[in-house]
């Protein structure tokens, strides 16, 4: 599977240059391999992320490969993932979760925008996904590339949830945090809640502090809070209250497949890994309440009427 546009590249995990030579690659390997094992305070995933690289610039032949596919950290180019996927035809015949909006659009947008600024408005871009362009970029635009690339992760897993659900991505609010966009990444409604979701890539683990989440990664971002404030204008609007607030990350970068946080004006928060979440919004986060037959139709009925789309 490709990486994210945040990934280290090998030259980074192993702490050199990447016009390094191979006597300070090997340097950097070792002294990479003593700070990532176990026994010397790292971790069993550090210590294979430098294994990896070594793999994938340790020789002359393996390095020259890397470099040829634009420094992408996986040995297959990235660029079918980054850029945006065709639609795929489906395999069975099991009725799926209606859905609404455009999951990642506004994201993408943003980072095409980013990108284009980046390089300069009189010079040609042929290709804006191009694993060794990006690659380049600040990681600000990365960013927004890899969040892109989780929004529309998080739509297709939602999309089995099932006929029971209705689901709306990227939902205009008129809450924001510093530097972000006024809109809530997903919203899904069914009979073991209202869950308002955001999907994130930091690049990096993260984990529940005092009901927020803190990470290295994070650069002083409160996602908790930020996903409240977004919530709470979605559901002002339609007269309706989330009974759960989700992030998802890659799986990597969370400790548990499902971690509860506690809660905030009667919602359960969450932190859950992608590859758990729609297993967790169809069986419903430990402590969130449910909703009857009833309400969901009234429910749904309301967020119809008042949805916007971002």
């Amino acid at each position: 599977m490709p990486d994210s546009p945040l990934s280290a590249s090998p030259y980074e995990v192993l702490g050199v240059r990447a016009d390094a030579n191979l006597d300070e690659l090997r340097q950097g390997y070792r002294r990479a391999l003593r700070r990532a094992h176990p026994d010397t305070g790292g971790s069993t995933a550090q210590f294979d992320a430098v294994q990896r690289a070594w793999v994938q610039v340790g020789t002359p032949e393996a390095r020259a490969e890397f470099d040829r596919r634009g420094r992408s950290a996986s040995p297959e180019p990235a660029h079918e993932t980054w850029a945006p996927a065709p639609p795929r035809p489906r395999r069975d015949s099991r009725p799926l979760a209606r859905s609404y909006g455009h999951p990642g659009g506004l994201t993408r947008q943003r980072y095409l925008d980013g990108i284009r600024e980046w390089v300069g408005y009189g010079d040609e871009i042929p290709d804006p996904y191009d694993p060794a362009l990006v690659r380049r970029a600040p990681r600000e635009i990365r960013h927004l590339l890899a969040d892109a690339l989780a929004e529309e992760a998080t739509a297709r897993s939602l999309s089995t949830l099932g006929i029971a659900f209705t689901v709306w991505h990227d939902l205009a609010t008129d809450a924001a945090g510093p530097g972000l966009p006024p809109k809530l990444d997903h919203l899904v409604l069914g009979p073991t809640g209202l869950f308002a979701i955001q999907s994130e890539d930091w690049g990096g683990p993260v984990r529940f502090r005092r009901g927020e989440l803190i990470g290295e990664a994070l650069a002083g971002e409160r996602p908790i809070r930020a996903l409240a404030a977004r919530a709470k204008s979605i559901g002002r609007a339609a007269r309706v209250k989330p009974t759960a607030l989700v992030v998802v990350v890659p799986d990597e970068f969370a400790d548990e497949p499902l971690q509860v946080g506690g809660s905030t004006r009667g919602a359960v928060i969450a932190l859950v890994r992608a590859s758990r979440l729609a297993s967790a919004v169809f069986e419903g986060i430990p402590g969130s309440a449910q909703l009857g037959g009833s309400e969901v139709m009234e429910v749904r009925t309301r967020l119809q009427q008042t949805v916007r789309f971002a």
